[in-house]
Order: C-alpha cells, then sequence, then structure tokens
C-alpha cells in the first residue's frame, strides 16, 4: 500500500461530516460512473475488497499553517492521564488539571506522523482557529469548525404554502469551516487496483458536484489542492495504534481497545437514494481517534479493521469500510 496526504479546500458547508467510510461510499459511486478510475473494474474489486481493499480513506482532519507540524488529529480516546506531565499531583490538582485538559481536543502532530502525547501538544478549538488562520481577520467567526442550523421548507402545491405533516418546516445542523481552513485526509492506496491520480481525479469529481446530504442544494462543496506521497508509518517504537477514520476492529488481534461508539446508519446514494428501501443496516464503529494495542508487538500493517457485508437489502454486494488508516502511537507502558 502507498500513503498520501490528499489536502482539501472547503468551498461550502457540509451537511454530513467527511469521515473515511462515507468518503469510500462516495468514491464507490464515482467509480461506477468513470469505471478508468479502477484497474479492473468496481465489481471485481468490491468481491475482492473483504481481503484486498483498493483504498482506504481517513477522516478529514484540519491543517496547521506550521509546516513542520502540520496535522491536528482528535485527541486519542485514552484516559486523560497519560497527558498529565506530573505525577506527584495530589487529588485536587488532578481534578483541576484533567478540566484543563478536557478544553483540548485536538492533538498536534509532526510531519513524521508519530504520536507522542505530551499536554502542551494539545489545544482547544480556540487555539486551533489561531493556528489555521492566515491572518487575523474581522470576521465574526470564533471557532475553526462550528455549525449552524439550516431551515427546509416543503410547499404544499394545493395551497402554495407549508403546513403540516410532510410540509411542517424543519431545521438541519449544516458544519462549516473557517475561510481559512485546509483539510487533510489520508489515503492508503493498493498500486495494483488504482492510482493516485485516479484518486484525485474521483475526490475532484466528488468535491465539485457535492458531498453528503443537500448536495443537492450546494453543500458538501471542496477543491483538491494537492496529494503528498508519504512513507508508511514506522510502528517499530510504539505500543499501540491510533485510527484514522471509523473502523471495525479485527477479532482477536488486539489485547486493549479504547474508543468512542460510534453507529452508522447508512443509506444509499446517487441512484439508489430514492429507491423504495434506501436504507442499509446500522453499523457499530470505533469512531476515529481510538487506541489499540495488539497482542503481536510486531505489528506493521498501515490499517486496522474489515471489511463489512450484508448491510443492504436493495443492492446485496454493498460494503461498508470497516477499515482505517493507522498511526503509531506510543503510550510509554500505561499509566
Amino acid at each position: 500500500m502507498e500513503l498520501y496526504d490528499i489536502i482539501l479546500k472547503p468551498c461550502s458547508g457540509f451537511g454530513t461530516p467527511l469521515k473515511g467510510d462515507t468518503l469510500f461510499g462516495h468514491f464507490c459511486w464515482q467509480a461506477s460512473h468513470e469505471p478508468s478510475l479502477l484497474k479492473k473494474g468496481l465489481e471485481k474489486h468490491i468481491a475482492e475488497y473483504a481481503k484486498i481493499p483498493f483504498a482506504i480513506f481517513s477522516s478529514a482532519y484540519p491543517r496547521n499553517r506550521d509546516e513542520k507540524a502540520p496535522y491536528f488529529f482528535k485527541r486519542p480516546d485514552i484516559s486523560l492521564s497519560y497527558f498529565m506531565e506530573s505525577e506527584s499531583m495530589d487529588k485536587m490538582q488532578r481534578i483541576q488539571e484533567k478540566k484543563k485538559l478536557k478544553k483540548k481536543n485536538w492533538l498536534n502532530v509532526k510531519t513524521g506522523l508519530f504520536l507522542n502525547l505530551s499536554s502542551d501538544k494539545l489545544f482547544s478549538d480556540d487555539e486551533l482557529m489561531q493556528k489555521i488562520m492566515i491572518k487575523e481577520t474581522s470576521t465574526d467567526i470564533k471557532k475553526s469548525v462550528y455549525s449552524l442550523a439550516r431551515p427546509h421548507n416543503s410547499i404544499n402545491r394545493l395551497n402554495g404554502t407549508t403546513g403540516k405533516g410532510m410540509f411542517t418546516p424543519f431545521e438541519t445542523d449544516v458544519l462549516y469551516y473557517h475561510p481559512d481552513s485546509l483539510l487533510s485526509v489520508f489515503v492508503l492506496v493498493n498500486p495494483d487496483a488504482t492510482g493516485i491520480e485516479q484518486i484525485v481525479k474521483g475526490l475532484t469529481h466528488i468535491g465539485k458536484w457535492g458531498f453528503g446530504k443537500d448536495a443537492a442544494t450546494g453543500m458538501g462543496r471542496f477543491d483538491v489542492q494537492e496529494a503528498v506521497p508519504l512513507p508508511l508509518p514506522d510502528f517499530s517504537h510504539a505500543d499501540a495504534l491510533y485510527t484514522l477514520a471509523p473502523c471495525v476492529p479485527e477479532k482477536n488481534t488486539f489485547r486493549e481497545k479504547s474508543f468512542t461508539p460510534f453507529v452508522r446508519f447508512g443509506k444509499h446514494g446517487d441512484m439508489l437514494a430514492r429507491d423504495k428501501n434506501p436504507f442499509k443496516n446500522p453499523v457499530i464503529m470505533a469512531d476515529e481517534g481510538a487506541v489499540l494495542i495488539p497482542e503481536n508487538k510486531t505489528y506493521d500493517r498501515p490499517y486496522v479493521g474489515r471489511a463489512v457485508c450484508h448491510v443492504s437489502k436493495a443492492m446485496p454486494e454493498t460494503i461498508v469500510q470497516g477499515y482505517a488508516p493507522v498511526l503509531p502511537i506510543n503510550l510509554g507502558g500505561g499509566k
């Protein structure tokens, strides 16, 4: 597998968060319309995906303007004790320190993509905004990522207005990024199945026509800035793995798992979005930011997880990306 950092520029709000499994689903639909994106065609690679994934997408992460430490990842889903520098604090001091750390949701990581746990590498949402801004702006935006309610109305053509039942106005949350934001999506590519040029081409078309919910109304637009090749992570000095996308960890592989549960209530897109049964079976996943401790200390595969099958009655061959790219993390023997 080859690893790339694909840099995106958000151009609109997003009705659906840019998570790895949904990015994978969108790319599959794109490949169904553009067979040239996959060397053997989509059907062949979907049939083999449980054994040989052709591509694995991470979720999108905000980028820093500092070239030495450009990445901001979600704070690992482990005890805050791992980030406390001193172990000699009394109970009250530890409580106060944990309150401060709870506000810091982002871990700044250098280009080597090795996660070292330290409180001085944690940033709050406000601190992150200062890092991603090109210069001070006059806007009222106070956060790097924020959510706003967007009204929806359905007009009853008999009376020309809204009403009750299916015509009741409602609101949905839309995710917006600061205008200076850039995002990183990490993609593992199997060169026997496709290439980075094809991955970028597919993502470019997705960004042009819209990603996720309400794409037809202008949501989910982004531009692909560039694709940067990266060396595969070195796990030789790590004692755990950090996941970059929601995943379904494989059985009998990890001694310990620390994660936030995430339920994917999936729905078909594209041509099946208006099918009589467009919904998929729910899939319980470990959200991005999970920390997994392998049974085998020589773990060197750049991804974890498995493909999830049998989730759709409308299209039985449908699969869910239960894989996630992983990075090495050092827990220091545990605390």
